[in-house]
C-alpha cells in the first residue's frame, strides 16, 4: 500500500463504530419503503449527515436528501446511495426481517445508504485528509428509474453546485469481500414496454362470437421468444422477458382484453431500436391474424441508460481499491445485464466510477451447489429474491470503498 489515498483511507476508516453502523442497517432494513415514500429512510440519513457536519437539504424530487461539506480548494466529488425498497415478501428469516408486509429491502439498498453514512461520517471526521467538496445524495426511486432525474430536475446542482466526478456501488452476490470493476460499459439498458391486446369479450360457451385476446396474447407470448434468438446477432447481448400477463375475470368470461408487459435488457442503442421494432411488428401481426377489432397498443414505459464507467476515474478508483483490499479482490467481470438510473445524475458528460461489492455469506457461498464462479452465482440468492440477505461483514468494507474512492479523487494532503 503505497498511494496517499489508500493510506489516509486506511487511516480514515480505522476506527469506524461498526456495531453502530450494523444497528442502523438493521433498522434499515426493518422498514423498508418503496420507490418515493421513502420518508423515514431520508429522514435516517438526513440526520446523520447533519450530525456530521453537513448542509443538508430534504425532500430534493421528492423524497432525496443532499448533504454538502466544503472543505477548501479541490475537486467536487459526489458520492450516492440509492433508498428505495422492493415489493417482495421477505423470506430471510433474519432477525431483523421487513417488520412491513409485501415490502423488502431485496437489492441492497439499505445496505447502500449504509455506506453512503459511514462514508460521510468518516470523511468527515477525517477533513485534515484532503481538500475539496463532498456532495452526498441519497437518491429515491432507482427501481422505477425515476429519482436521478428527478433530484436533477429539482435543482440539485443549482443548490449545491455541479459535481466533478460521481462515485456510485451496489451489493451484489458473489462470495463476500470482491470489488467487480469495470473500466467502460458495466450494467446495460433497460426498457419496459406495455402491450394492450384488444378483443371482443363474450360467453365462455359461445367463443365463435368472440375474438379471444387471451388466445393471442399467448401467441404473442410465445412469438417474442423469436426477437433474440432469430433478430439479434450472436455476438449482440440481449434479453427479452415477459413479467406479466392479465387478462379476464371470471372463468366462463372471454375477455375484451389482455395486457402483456415486457422488459427489454440491451447493450447498444441500434439494439433497442431492433427490439423495440420486432416487438411492434409482432404484436400488430398476431392481433391482425386473430381479426382483432382494433390494432394492439404498445407503449414504452419506463427506461434506464447504459451505465459506462470512465475509463481514467474508475482506473484510479480500482487500483485504490485493489492497495486497500489486496490482490486479487478487484476484477473486470464484463458487463451485466442488470441496469441503473445512476447515470442520469451524470447529465450525459460528467465521468464516473460505479462498481460492485459482493455480499453473499461465506456460509451460504460454500453450501452453494457447483465448482466454478458462475455455478454458484446462480444458486447463491440475488438481488430482488425474497431471500437476499447480505452480509453484515461487508458493513464496513463497503464504507471503506467510498471512502477510499472519494480520496483517490479528492486532493489529499
Amino acid at each position: 500500500m503505497t498511494s496517499p489515498a489508500a493510506r489516509a483511507a486506511m487511516e480514515l476508516t480505522a476506527g469506524l463504530p461498526v456495531p453502530a453502523l450494523e444497528d442502523f442497517y438493521r433498522d434499515l432494513h426493518r422498514h423498508p419503503e418503496l420507490s418515493l415514500r421513502e420518508h423515514r429512510t431520508a429522514a435516517k440519513l438526513a440526520g446523520r449527515l447533519e450530525d456530521a457536519g453537513y448542509e443538508v437539504a430534504r425532500g430534493i424530487g421528492g423524497t432525496g436528501v443532499a448533504g454538502v461539506l466544503r472543505n477548501g480548494d479541490g475537486p467536487v466529488v459526489l458520492m450516492r446511495a440509492d433508498m428505495d425498497a422492493l415489493p417482495v415478501a421477505e423470506e430471510t428469516g433474519l432477525p431483523y426481517a421487513s417488520g412491513t408486509a409485501g415490502v423488502m429491502h431485496a437489492c441492497g439498498h439499505d445496505l447502500h445508504v449504509t455506506w453512503l453514512a459511514g462514508a460521510a461520517q468518516a470523511l468527515a471526521a477525517g477533513r485534515e485528509a484532503w481538500n475539496g467538496t463532498l456532495l452526498v445524495v441519497g437518491q429515491p426511486a432507482e427501481e422505477t428509474g425515476q429519482g436521478a432525474a428527478r433530484m436533477v430536475a429539482d435543482g440539485l446542482y443549482e443548490r449545491f453546485g455541479r459535481p466533478d466526478v460521481l462515485l456510485g456501488q451496489h451489493a451484489a452476490p458473489g462470495p463476500a469481500g470482491l470489488y467487480p470493476h469495470a473500466p467502460g460499459l458495466i450494467m446495460s439498458a433497460s426498457t419496459d414496454v406495455d402491450i394492450v391486446v384488444h378483443g371482443r369479450g363474450g360467453h365462455g360457451s359461445r367463443p365463435e362470437a368472440t375474438v379471444d385476446p387471451v388466445v393471442t396474447a399467448a401467441y404473442l407470448v410465445t412469438r417474442l421468444q423469436t426477437v433474440v434468438s432469430r433478430e439479434i446477432a450472436a455476438g449482440e447481448s440481449a434479453v427479452l422477458t415477459v413479467g406479466r400477463i392479465e387478462a379476464g375475470s371470471r372463468h366462463n368470461i372471454i375477455p375484451a382484453e389482455a395486457r402483456v408487459a415486457l422488459n427489454l435488457r440491451t447493450q447498444s442503442e441500434a439494439v433497442r431500436q431492433r427490439m423495440l421494432a420486432a416487438v411492434r411488428r409482432i404484436a400488430h401481426g398476431e392481433c391482425l391474424a386473430a381479426g382483432c377489432p382494433r390494432e394492439p397498443d404498445v407503449t414504452v414505459g419506463a427506461t434506464f441508460p447504459l451505465t459506462v464507467n470512465d475509463a481514467g476515474t474508475d482506473a484510479a478508483v480500482a487500483a485504490v481499491h485493489g492497495e486497500v483490499f489486496g490482490a486479487g479482490t478487484v476484477f473486470d467481470p464484463g458487463p451485466a445485464m442488470g441496469s441503473e438510473d445512476f447515470p442520469e445524475l451524470a447529465l450525459g458528460s460528467l465521468p464516473y466510477a460505479y462498481w460492485f461489492v459482493t455480499t453473499t455469506p461465506a456460509e451460504v457461498w460454500e453450501r452453494a451447489p457447483g465448482d466454478t464462479l458462475p455455478e454458484k452465482l446462480a444458486a447463491v440468492p440475488s438481488n430482488h429474491s425474497p431471500h437476499f440477505a447480505p452480509d453484515l461483514s461487508t458493513v464496513a468494507p463497503g464504507v471503506r470503498t467510498l471512502v477510499s474512492g472519494a480520496l483517490a479523487l479528492l486532493s489529499v494532503t
